[in-house]
């Protein structure tokens, strides 16, 4: 019985040394493998590291190992080597003389143990295993757009997160407001699936469900990828979304723009507002204040009521309503008292004020408002202040005192706030002019436009001595501007033009003097502010003409030269005793002792002193004061 156990044992051991001997790879116990990492698409470099330092790598044998199953994909014989058949058969390559397999363009179907045998001196094997890594790309998330009622007794998805073409299955972890999420039992769902593509590379779907709260309408949320390279480990996150999140509404509040104080003018703004979403459907109703009922107002499409513009009717309470369509819920906001500033109902006294000159005029002011008031008068033709206060005193009253005067009603606590009324203030008197009398230089048949301007009280109306198209224009309560449109004759030219303005106090004039203008080629018509010269007796200086100083050095030598040659002839009658000469006139001229020998003659002229200048005689001598009606001309030359 010993005899044939020791048998048996023997050839067992036998058994497993032939085995070994026979070179059938993997039978044999091995160490564990050596790790090879890389990325998809490099090149893997499998080096055969035997523990012996001796061999030569001369005859070498790999297999690529898959599913417990041994394939020989590749021969080196003599540092020479040679693919088998099949998938790797044009991807495969050696380097350091034999000891190292390269594998280009890397696949996840390439993850998986290849292993080098070497039979020479003794059988060896050496076992590697390929790991291949690919980041995935940029996850994505999708938000439930629909949204999330708080009342919800399931778990309803919030965000679903995808993360494409990664290797191997990237690893998924979901964060609201940076804090990361955990399955919690009826509170939150992470569901996750992948996807194997064509290429072998995974695509991971994650969907996030949860139970949400009121607090998490502004939650953000966010998934995160985690995944391994040769390099190290990594992450990749998605943006940040938020859901939307229906809870019924707990509280209305009405909200009034602007915020601060209101004045009659301002635009106004009621809105409504509430802390549920979606938002109840409001109604703005008003307190009416004879029956203190509540009355509902007409509000635009977006519910808010518009006042524009103000008005101090608008003042009053208000309030909100909101119905929540989803718990029937009827919600009221607090009564707010809404205050709109004004003034109104601004006059004077009296309304029409008139006033004989040299008189006293009293004008008081008065207005309503709910603040309390400050007046002011202002001259209207100036905008100077006259006075701070509701009443004006005006005292010996001058005809230009009459005219517009406002008064102002401001309330100083509302900047803008204020409101005003004119006044015009008559003084009786005739009608004054602007002009009494006017000279314009015009051309003969040329058309013109005459004006005339008057004033009094009662206002007066003008009319014309000739003819012509009139149109009267008011410049004021009591002043009138007449334009007559004329064509400039010969006898417009000498009887000119004359307006006259007339009420019941009297009547007044103004003239138009026409001259003729030659040198000119457009009008010349005189403008004097309004009331210049009212009511002046003076006369206006005449325009001066304009002459050329030119023409009249020309008509000088012309006159010159015709007395000269006039002065030729009479000497040359006089040398031959044709000319007698009688006492009655000048016929002998005394000259000093240097001068015996010239000969002057004597002609009259109504030239001014100042023209004599270009007559004197040859030696500059001027003629003497009393002398300054005539001429001299010397003949010498």
């Amino acid at each position: 019985m010993v005899l044939s156990r020791l048998v048996c044992a023997f050839l067992l051991v036998a058994c497993c040394c032939c085995r070994r001997a026979a070179g059938v790879p993997g039978e044999a116990e091995q160490p564990e493998p050596e790790l090879v990492e890389v990325e998809l698409g490099s090149t893997a470099l499998l080096k055969c590291g035997f523990s012996h330092s001796q061999g030569n790598f001369s005859h070498i044998d790999w297999f690529s190992v898959h599913k417990e199953k041994s394939t020989l994909i590749f021969r080196v014989r003599q540092g020479q080597g040679q693919s088998e058949p099949g998938e790797y058969q044009h991807r495969l390559s050696i380097q350091d003389k034999g000891s190292t397999l390269a594998l280009t363009h890397v696949t996840p179907h390439d993850e998986r143990i290849f292993l080098c045998q070497d039979k020479r001196p003794w059988s060896q094997e050496h076992r590697i295993q390929l790991r291949v890594y690919k980041a995935p790309e940029e996850p994505s998330i999708q938000v439930n757009a629909l949204g999330i009622s708080v009342n919800s007794r399931e778990l309803e998805e919030v965000a679903t997160c995808v993360g494409r073409n990664g290797y191997p299955i990237p690893q998924v972890i979901w964060y609201k407001n940076g804090q990361p999420l955990k399955e919690e039992k009826n509170r939150i769902h992470i569901q996750s699936s992948q996807i194997v593509e064509s290429s072998g590379l995974y695509t991971l779907r994650s969907v996030l469900k949860a139970q949400l709260l009121k607090e998490d309408k502004d939650a953000q949320f966010y998934c995160e990828l985690n995944y391994r390279l040769p390099s190290g480990n990594h992450m990749k996150e998605s943006r940040e979304v938020t859901v939307p999140v229906f809870y019924p509404a707990e509280k209305v509040w009405l909200e009034v723009e602007p915020v601060g104080i209101l004045k009659e003018g301002d635009r106004v703004e009621i809105r409504c507002l509430a802390d549920g979403n979606p938002p109840p459907h409001f109604s703005i109703s008003k307190q009416n204040l004879s029956t203190r009922e509540m009355e509902e107002e007409t509000t635009d499409d977006n519910g808010i009521l518009v006042l524009e513009p103000a008005q101090k009717q608008h003042s009053g309470l208000y309030q909100c309503q909101g119905l929540d369509f989803e718990t029937m819920a009827l919600l009221q906001s607090d009564q707010h008292e809404l205050l709109v500033n004004y003034v109104s109902d601004v006059w004077v006294s009296p309304a029409a004020p008139e006033s004989q000159e040299g008189s006293n005029l009293t004008l008081t002011c008065e207005a309503q408002s709910n603040q309390t008031l400050e007046f002011q008068w202002l001259r209207e033709k100036t905008g100077k202040v006259l006075e701070k206060g509701p009443v004006l005193q005006l005292h010996n009253l001058k005809r230009e005192a009459g005219g517009g005067y406002r008064c102002m009603a401001s309330v100083p606590s509302v900047p803008g706030l204020n409101r005003t009324q004119l006044v015009n203030v008559a003084i009786f008197g005739p009608p004054w002019m602007a002009l009494k009398e006017r000279k314009v230089w015009v051309q003969e048949n040329a058309v013109l436009n005459l004006s005339c301007e008057a004033s009094g009280h009662p206002r007066p109306t003008i009319s014309w001595n000739v003819k012509g198209m009139a149109n009267e224009q008011d410049r004021d309560l009591q002043s009138v501007l007449s334009i007559l449109n004329v064509l400039v004759t010969p006898e417009l030219l000498e009887t000119g033009a004359e307006c006259m303005a007339s009420n019941a106090l009297g009547k007044n004039t103004t003239i138009i003097f026409l001259e003729l203008d030659s040198s000119r080629t457009g009008l010349n018509m005189s403008t004097v502010s309004p009331h210049a010269r009212a009511n002046s007796t003076s006369t206006e200086k005449k325009l001066p003409k304009p002459e050329s100083k030119g023409v009249v050095i020309v008509a000088v030598t012309v006159c010159v030269l015709v007395l000269a040659v006039l002065g030729a002839l009479l000497y040359f009658f006089y040398k031959k005793g044709k000319l007698p000469c009688g006492r009655s006139g000048k016929q002998e001229i005394m000259l000093p002792p240097s001068r015996k020998s010239e000969f002057v003659v004597e002609v009259k002229s109504d030239k001014l002193p100042e023209e004599m200048g270009l007559l004197q005689g040859s030696n500059g001598d001027k003629r003497a004061p009393g002398d300054q009606g005539e001429k001299y001309i010397d003949l010498r030359h």
